[in-house]
Protein backbone atom coordinates (compact mmCIF):
# COMPACT_ATOMS: atom_id res chain seq x y z
CA UNK A 1 0.00 0.00 0.00
CA UNK A 2 1.25 3.60 -1.05
CA UNK A 3 1.51 6.16 1.18
CA UNK A 4 -1.76 8.26 -0.50
CA UNK A 5 -3.34 5.04 -0.91
CA UNK A 6 -2.90 4.61 3.57
CA UNK A 7 -4.02 8.14 4.01
CA UNK A 8 -7.35 7.77 1.85
CA UNK A 9 -8.10 4.64 3.71
CA UNK A 10 -8.02 6.92 6.55
CA UNK A 11 -10.08 9.25 5.43
CA UNK A 12 -12.86 6.81 4.26
CA UNK A 13 -12.73 5.27 7.52
CA UNK A 14 -13.63 9.04 9.01
CA UNK A 15 -16.07 9.73 6.74
CA UNK A 16 -17.87 6.61 7.49
CA UNK A 17 -17.90 7.86 11.42
CA UNK A 18 -18.68 11.49 10.09
CA UNK A 19 -21.76 9.77 8.44
CA UNK A 20 -23.00 7.61 11.03
CA UNK A 21 -23.12 10.51 13.50
CA UNK A 22 -24.87 12.97 10.85
CA UNK A 23 -27.70 10.11 10.49
CA UNK A 24 -27.72 9.79 14.04
CA UNK A 25 -27.80 14.23 14.60
CA UNK A 26 -30.57 13.88 11.87
CA UNK A 27 -33.00 11.50 13.71
CA UNK A 28 -32.42 13.35 16.73
CA UNK A 29 -33.64 17.13 15.12
CA UNK A 30 -36.52 14.76 13.36
CA UNK A 31 -37.60 14.32 17.10
CA UNK A 32 -36.88 18.12 17.92
CA UNK A 33 -39.42 18.79 14.59
CA UNK A 34 -41.90 16.88 16.32
CA UNK A 35 -41.50 18.26 19.39
CA UNK A 36 -41.87 21.81 18.08
CA UNK A 37 -45.16 20.55 15.74
CA UNK A 38 -46.78 19.75 19.01
CA UNK A 39 -46.09 22.29 20.74
CA UNK A 40 -46.89 24.88 18.17
CA UNK A 41 -42.79 26.14 18.35
CA UNK A 42 -41.29 27.56 15.07
CA UNK A 43 -38.52 25.67 13.39
CA UNK A 44 -35.92 28.62 13.23
CA UNK A 45 -34.45 29.49 16.55
CA UNK A 46 -32.43 32.03 15.94
CA UNK A 47 -31.06 32.51 19.31
CA UNK A 48 -29.92 28.78 19.43
CA UNK A 49 -28.64 28.45 15.84
CA UNK A 50 -26.23 31.23 17.05
CA UNK A 51 -25.14 29.71 20.20
CA UNK A 52 -24.51 26.29 18.39
CA UNK A 53 -22.47 27.70 15.62
CA UNK A 54 -20.29 29.51 18.44
CA UNK A 55 -19.60 26.72 21.02
CA UNK A 56 -18.65 24.62 17.44
CA UNK A 57 -16.08 27.63 16.52
CA UNK A 58 -14.76 27.98 19.96
CA UNK A 59 -13.56 24.19 19.20
CA UNK A 60 -11.16 25.34 16.26
CA UNK A 61 -8.10 26.90 16.36
CA UNK A 62 -6.78 29.63 13.87
CA UNK A 63 -9.23 31.93 11.48
CA UNK A 64 -9.08 29.63 8.42
CA UNK A 65 -10.45 26.55 10.74
CA UNK A 66 -13.07 28.90 12.68
CA UNK A 67 -14.26 29.70 9.04
CA UNK A 68 -14.52 25.96 7.94
CA UNK A 69 -16.27 25.07 11.13
CA UNK A 70 -18.78 27.90 10.64
CA UNK A 71 -19.41 26.92 7.21
CA UNK A 72 -19.94 23.05 7.90
CA UNK A 73 -22.03 23.78 10.36
CA UNK A 74 -24.27 26.43 8.84
CA UNK A 75 -24.56 23.22 5.90
CA UNK A 76 -25.82 21.45 8.60
CA UNK A 77 -28.05 23.41 10.64
CA UNK A 78 -29.98 24.42 7.04
CA UNK A 79 -30.27 20.64 6.44
CA UNK A 80 -31.94 20.80 9.64
CA UNK A 81 -34.65 23.07 9.08
CA UNK A 82 -35.30 21.22 5.60
CA UNK A 83 -35.88 18.44 7.84
CA UNK A 84 -38.23 19.91 10.15
CA UNK A 85 -40.12 21.76 7.64
CA UNK A 86 -41.65 18.65 6.52
CA UNK A 87 -43.05 18.55 9.66
CA UNK A 88 -43.84 21.11 11.05
CA UNK A 89 -47.09 23.27 9.98
CA UNK A 90 -46.25 26.69 11.20
CA UNK A 91 -48.70 29.97 11.39
CA UNK A 92 -48.63 33.46 11.74
CA UNK A 93 -45.57 33.72 9.91
CA UNK A 94 -46.51 37.25 8.44
CA UNK A 95 -44.32 37.99 5.41
CA UNK A 96 -44.69 34.19 4.02
CA UNK A 97 -48.86 35.26 4.22
CA UNK A 98 -48.90 38.10 2.05
CA UNK A 99 -46.14 36.09 -0.35
CA UNK A 100 -48.57 33.20 -0.52
CA UNK A 101 -52.02 35.63 -1.26
CA UNK A 102 -50.13 37.60 -3.98
CA UNK A 103 -49.56 34.07 -5.33
CA UNK A 104 -53.05 32.89 -4.72
CA UNK A 105 -54.21 36.22 -6.50
CA UNK A 106 -51.86 35.31 -9.84
CA UNK A 107 -53.74 36.37 -12.85
CA UNK A 108 -53.42 34.29 -16.21
CA UNK A 109 -51.90 35.92 -19.10
CA UNK A 110 -54.27 38.33 -20.54
CA UNK A 111 -54.89 37.56 -24.47
CA UNK A 112 -55.46 41.32 -25.80
CA UNK A 113 -52.76 43.40 -23.77
CA UNK A 114 -52.17 47.10 -23.95
CA UNK A 115 -47.31 46.78 -24.27
CA UNK A 116 -45.16 49.36 -23.24
CA UNK A 117 -42.06 49.68 -24.21
CA UNK A 118 -39.31 51.90 -23.49
CA UNK A 119 -37.48 53.86 -26.82
CA UNK A 120 -38.59 54.33 -30.20
CA UNK A 121 -39.74 51.67 -33.23
CA UNK A 122 -36.37 50.05 -34.19
CA UNK A 123 -34.80 49.58 -30.82
CA UNK A 124 -34.13 46.86 -29.20
CA UNK A 125 -36.70 46.99 -26.51
CA UNK A 126 -38.95 47.01 -29.48
CA UNK A 127 -37.43 43.96 -30.70
CA UNK A 128 -37.80 42.03 -27.47
CA UNK A 129 -41.30 43.20 -27.34
CA UNK A 130 -42.34 41.46 -30.82
CA UNK A 131 -40.64 38.41 -29.66
CA UNK A 132 -42.52 38.15 -26.94
CA UNK A 133 -45.96 39.25 -27.90
CA UNK A 134 -45.65 38.61 -31.26
CA UNK A 135 -44.79 41.03 -34.52
CA UNK A 136 -48.76 41.40 -34.63
CA UNK A 137 -49.40 42.65 -31.29
CA UNK A 138 -50.09 46.57 -31.16
CA UNK A 139 -47.15 48.30 -29.15
CA UNK A 140 -46.30 51.70 -27.99
CA UNK A 141 -43.01 53.52 -26.70
CA UNK A 142 -42.10 55.96 -23.51
CA UNK A 143 -39.66 57.94 -23.52
CA UNK A 144 -38.22 56.77 -20.40
CA UNK A 145 -38.08 53.58 -18.48
CA UNK A 146 -39.78 55.19 -15.24
CA UNK A 147 -42.67 56.14 -17.93
CA UNK A 148 -43.32 52.66 -18.13
CA UNK A 149 -43.24 51.70 -14.52
CA UNK A 150 -45.67 54.73 -14.29
CA UNK A 151 -47.88 54.13 -16.98
CA UNK A 152 -48.48 50.53 -15.79
CA UNK A 153 -48.96 52.08 -11.71
CA UNK A 154 -51.85 54.33 -13.17
CA UNK A 155 -53.44 51.58 -15.76
CA UNK A 156 -52.55 53.47 -19.02
CA UNK A 157 -51.24 49.57 -19.76
CA UNK A 158 -50.54 46.02 -18.79
CA UNK A 159 -47.34 45.32 -19.86
CA UNK A 160 -43.92 47.09 -19.86
CA UNK A 161 -40.68 45.82 -21.64
CA UNK A 162 -37.67 46.87 -19.69
CA UNK A 163 -33.78 45.67 -20.18
CA UNK A 164 -32.19 44.40 -17.18
CA UNK A 165 -29.11 43.25 -17.96
CA UNK A 166 -26.62 42.94 -20.63
CA UNK A 167 -24.06 40.26 -21.21
CA UNK A 168 -21.47 42.83 -21.84
CA UNK A 169 -22.00 45.54 -19.30
CA UNK A 170 -23.64 43.61 -16.47
CA UNK A 171 -26.71 44.77 -14.77
CA UNK A 172 -28.99 48.12 -15.54
CA UNK A 173 -29.11 49.45 -12.23
CA UNK A 174 -31.98 51.73 -12.93
CA UNK A 175 -34.41 48.97 -13.66
CA UNK A 176 -33.64 47.36 -10.35
CA UNK A 177 -34.17 50.16 -8.92
CA UNK A 178 -37.82 51.09 -10.32
CA UNK A 179 -38.85 47.57 -9.90
CA UNK A 180 -38.39 48.04 -5.90
CA UNK A 181 -39.78 51.19 -5.67
CA UNK A 182 -42.92 50.80 -8.04
CA UNK A 183 -43.76 47.03 -6.49
CA UNK A 184 -44.29 45.91 -10.40
CA UNK A 185 -44.17 42.12 -11.20
CA UNK A 186 -41.82 40.06 -13.35
CA UNK A 187 -44.37 37.70 -15.52
CA UNK A 188 -41.73 37.35 -18.21
CA UNK A 189 -38.50 37.67 -20.01
CA UNK A 190 -37.05 38.09 -23.81
CA UNK A 191 -33.58 37.46 -24.60
CA UNK A 192 -32.47 39.89 -27.98
CA UNK A 193 -28.66 39.06 -29.72
CA UNK A 194 -27.18 42.89 -29.91
CA UNK A 195 -25.58 43.32 -33.09
CA UNK A 196 -24.77 46.71 -33.07
CA UNK A 197 -23.73 49.15 -36.32
CA UNK A 198 -22.45 51.97 -37.39
CA UNK A 199 -25.28 53.55 -39.03
CA UNK A 200 -25.18 57.31 -40.88
CA UNK A 201 -26.87 59.27 -43.45
CA UNK A 202 -26.14 58.50 -47.03
CA UNK A 203 -22.77 59.80 -48.47
CA UNK A 204 -20.74 59.28 -45.38
CA UNK A 205 -17.59 57.21 -44.50
CA UNK A 206 -16.06 56.52 -41.82
CA UNK A 207 -14.02 59.63 -42.86
CA UNK A 208 -16.38 62.12 -42.80
CA UNK A 209 -17.80 61.50 -38.89
CA UNK A 210 -17.13 62.98 -36.16
CA UNK A 211 -19.90 62.76 -33.52
CA UNK A 212 -21.21 59.49 -32.54
CA UNK A 213 -24.83 58.92 -30.66
CA UNK A 214 -26.11 56.37 -28.94
CA UNK A 215 -27.71 54.82 -25.82
CA UNK A 216 -24.93 55.22 -23.18
CA UNK A 217 -25.46 51.13 -22.70
CA UNK A 218 -24.32 51.34 -26.71
CA UNK A 219 -21.59 53.52 -26.24
CA UNK A 220 -20.12 51.65 -23.02
CA UNK A 221 -20.77 48.07 -25.34
CA UNK A 222 -18.77 49.67 -28.43
CA UNK A 223 -15.77 51.21 -26.60
CA UNK A 224 -12.93 49.57 -28.03
CA UNK A 225 -14.51 50.46 -31.98
CA UNK A 226 -14.79 53.56 -30.61
CA UNK A 227 -11.34 53.96 -28.98
CA UNK A 228 -9.68 53.20 -32.79
CA UNK A 229 -11.28 56.36 -33.69
CA UNK A 230 -10.21 58.94 -30.94
CA UNK A 231 -11.20 62.15 -33.14
CA UNK A 232 -15.00 60.94 -32.59
CA UNK A 233 -16.97 62.22 -29.89
CA UNK A 234 -19.22 59.88 -28.17
CA UNK A 235 -22.70 61.53 -27.44
CA UNK A 236 -25.57 59.82 -25.44
CA UNK A 237 -29.19 59.77 -26.35
CA UNK A 238 -32.09 58.41 -24.69
CA UNK A 239 -32.41 55.12 -26.53
CA UNK A 240 -30.08 53.26 -29.33
CA UNK A 241 -32.81 53.54 -32.28
CA UNK A 242 -33.72 56.95 -31.18
CA UNK A 243 -29.88 58.01 -31.70
CA UNK A 244 -30.58 56.41 -35.31
CA UNK A 245 -34.08 58.89 -36.33
CA UNK A 246 -31.76 61.42 -34.96
CA UNK A 247 -29.07 61.11 -36.94
CA UNK A 248 -31.42 60.17 -40.05
CA UNK A 249 -33.32 63.32 -39.52
CA UNK A 250 -30.51 65.49 -39.69
CA UNK A 251 -28.94 64.16 -43.14
CA UNK A 252 -25.51 65.11 -41.57
CA UNK A 253 -22.80 62.93 -42.83
CA UNK A 254 -20.74 63.93 -40.11
CA UNK A 255 -23.13 62.25 -37.63
CA UNK A 256 -23.52 58.72 -36.90
CA UNK A 257 -25.46 56.42 -34.68
CA UNK A 258 -24.98 53.01 -33.04
CA UNK A 259 -27.63 50.82 -33.17
CA UNK A 260 -29.41 47.97 -35.01
CA UNK A 261 -29.70 46.49 -38.51
CA UNK A 262 -33.79 47.12 -37.45
CA UNK A 263 -33.14 50.55 -37.02
CA UNK A 264 -31.02 51.15 -40.49
CA UNK A 265 -34.04 49.70 -42.30
CA UNK A 266 -36.40 51.57 -40.67
CA UNK A 267 -34.90 55.16 -40.92
CA UNK A 268 -33.02 54.98 -44.15
CA UNK A 269 -29.56 54.74 -42.99
CA UNK A 270 -25.79 53.24 -44.31
CA UNK A 271 -24.14 50.64 -42.61
CA UNK A 272 -20.56 51.74 -42.10
CA UNK A 273 -19.48 49.25 -39.94
CA UNK A 274 -21.21 45.81 -38.49
CA UNK A 275 -20.45 43.69 -35.60
CA UNK A 276 -18.78 46.61 -33.37
CA UNK A 277 -19.52 45.36 -29.86
CA UNK A 278 -16.63 44.24 -27.33
CA UNK A 279 -18.24 40.60 -27.43
CA UNK A 280 -19.28 39.12 -30.60
CA UNK A 281 -21.76 37.06 -28.09
CA UNK A 282 -23.45 40.19 -26.94
CA UNK A 283 -26.90 39.90 -25.29
CA UNK A 284 -29.43 42.24 -23.68
CA UNK A 285 -31.70 40.60 -20.96
CA UNK A 286 -35.27 42.09 -21.30
CA UNK A 287 -37.90 41.26 -18.23
CA UNK A 288 -41.83 41.62 -18.72
CA UNK A 289 -43.42 44.15 -16.33
CA UNK A 290 -46.80 43.89 -14.97
CA UNK A 291 -48.66 45.21 -12.27
CA UNK A 292 -50.06 42.15 -11.10
CA UNK A 293 -48.74 38.76 -10.43
CA UNK A 294 -49.16 36.53 -12.85
CA UNK A 295 -48.32 32.42 -13.26
CA UNK A 296 -47.53 31.04 -17.11
CA UNK A 297 -47.18 27.50 -18.20
CA UNK A 298 -43.69 26.26 -17.98
CA UNK A 299 -42.44 28.78 -15.18
CA UNK A 300 -38.50 27.63 -14.07
CA UNK A 301 -37.52 30.54 -12.75
CA UNK A 302 -38.27 32.79 -9.53
CA UNK A 303 -37.55 36.58 -8.83
CA UNK A 304 -37.52 38.01 -5.66
CA UNK A 305 -35.60 40.68 -3.76
CA UNK A 306 -35.39 40.68 0.28
CA UNK A 307 -33.40 43.22 2.95
CA UNK A 308 -31.31 40.85 5.20
CA UNK A 309 -30.71 41.41 8.56
CA UNK A 310 -27.52 43.60 9.41
CA UNK A 311 -25.15 41.77 10.90
CA UNK A 312 -22.26 39.30 9.99
CA UNK A 313 -23.08 35.84 8.07
CA UNK A 314 -26.64 36.89 6.92
CA UNK A 315 -26.03 36.90 3.35
CA UNK A 316 -24.21 33.37 3.92
CA UNK A 317 -27.19 31.80 5.66
CA UNK A 318 -29.22 32.77 2.37
CA UNK A 319 -26.74 31.20 0.53
CA UNK A 320 -26.86 27.68 2.38
CA UNK A 321 -30.51 27.99 2.67
CA UNK A 322 -30.12 27.89 -1.39
CA UNK A 323 -27.51 25.37 -1.25
CA UNK A 324 -29.13 22.58 0.77
CA UNK A 325 -32.62 22.88 -1.13
CA UNK A 326 -30.76 22.00 -4.63
CA UNK A 327 -31.58 25.70 -6.29
CA UNK A 328 -29.78 26.73 -8.15
CA UNK A 329 -29.06 30.55 -7.87
CA UNK A 330 -29.25 32.28 -11.45
CA UNK A 331 -28.20 36.25 -10.46
CA UNK A 332 -27.51 37.66 -7.11
CA UNK A 333 -27.71 41.69 -7.84
CA UNK A 334 -27.22 44.02 -4.84
CA UNK A 335 -28.75 48.05 -4.60
CA UNK A 336 -28.57 50.05 -1.60
CA UNK A 337 -31.65 51.20 0.55
CA UNK A 338 -32.05 54.80 0.62
CA UNK A 339 -31.59 56.43 4.36
CA UNK A 340 -29.66 53.14 5.16
CA UNK A 341 -26.39 53.89 4.99
CA UNK A 342 -24.13 50.75 3.90
CA UNK A 343 -27.32 48.78 3.67
CA UNK A 344 -28.82 46.38 0.79
CA UNK A 345 -31.93 45.52 -0.94
CA UNK A 346 -31.02 42.28 -2.81
CA UNK A 347 -32.46 41.09 -5.75
CA UNK A 348 -32.10 36.78 -6.28
CA UNK A 349 -33.14 35.14 -9.63
CA UNK A 350 -33.58 31.19 -8.57
CA UNK A 351 -34.25 27.96 -10.39
CA UNK A 352 -37.72 26.76 -8.98
CA UNK A 353 -41.62 26.23 -9.69
CA UNK A 354 -43.76 27.75 -7.34
CA UNK A 355 -46.40 25.51 -7.34
CA UNK A 356 -44.02 22.99 -6.60
CA UNK A 357 -45.17 21.93 -2.63
CA UNK A 358 -41.64 21.61 -2.17
CA UNK A 359 -41.17 25.54 -2.63
CA UNK A 360 -43.39 26.06 0.04
CA UNK A 361 -40.84 25.41 3.07
CA UNK A 362 -38.25 27.66 0.97
CA UNK A 363 -40.44 30.46 0.92
CA UNK A 364 -41.37 30.15 4.77
CA UNK A 365 -37.86 30.09 5.39
CA UNK A 366 -36.14 32.89 3.36
CA UNK A 367 -39.24 35.19 4.92
CA UNK A 368 -38.11 34.07 8.24
CA UNK A 369 -34.39 34.91 7.42
CA UNK A 370 -34.39 37.78 5.88
CA UNK A 371 -35.75 41.25 7.52
CA UNK A 372 -38.15 41.69 4.11
CA UNK A 373 -38.93 39.32 1.67
CA UNK A 374 -40.92 39.85 -2.21
CA UNK A 375 -41.10 37.75 -4.54
CA UNK A 376 -41.34 39.56 -7.80
CA UNK A 377 -42.70 36.63 -10.06
CA UNK A 378 -42.29 33.01 -11.30
CA UNK A 379 -41.87 33.07 -15.08
CA UNK A 380 -40.36 31.00 -17.95
CA UNK A 381 -36.49 31.17 -18.71
CA UNK A 382 -35.53 32.23 -21.98
CA UNK A 383 -32.53 31.07 -23.51
CA UNK A 384 -32.38 34.00 -26.25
Amino acid sequence: MTELEAYRREIDAIDGELTRLFLRRMEVTGRVGAYKQAHGLPVLDAAREKDVLARKVALAEGQAAKADVTALYETILGLSRRQQRKLVTEAGDEGYARIRAALAGARPPLTQPRVLYQGVPGAYAEEATALFFGEERPRQAAETWEEVFLALREGRADYGVVPIENSSTGSISQVYDLLAKYGHYIVGEQVVKVEHCLLAPKGATLDTVREVYSHEQGLRQCADFLKAHPAWKGIARLNTAEAGRYVAGSGDVTKAAICSRRAAALYGLEILAEHISLSESNYTRFVVVSPVMERRSGSDKVSALFVLPHRSGALHEIMTLFAVNGLNMMKLESRPIVGRSWEYLFFVDFTGDLADPAMDGVLRELSQTAESLRVLGNYRTCGG
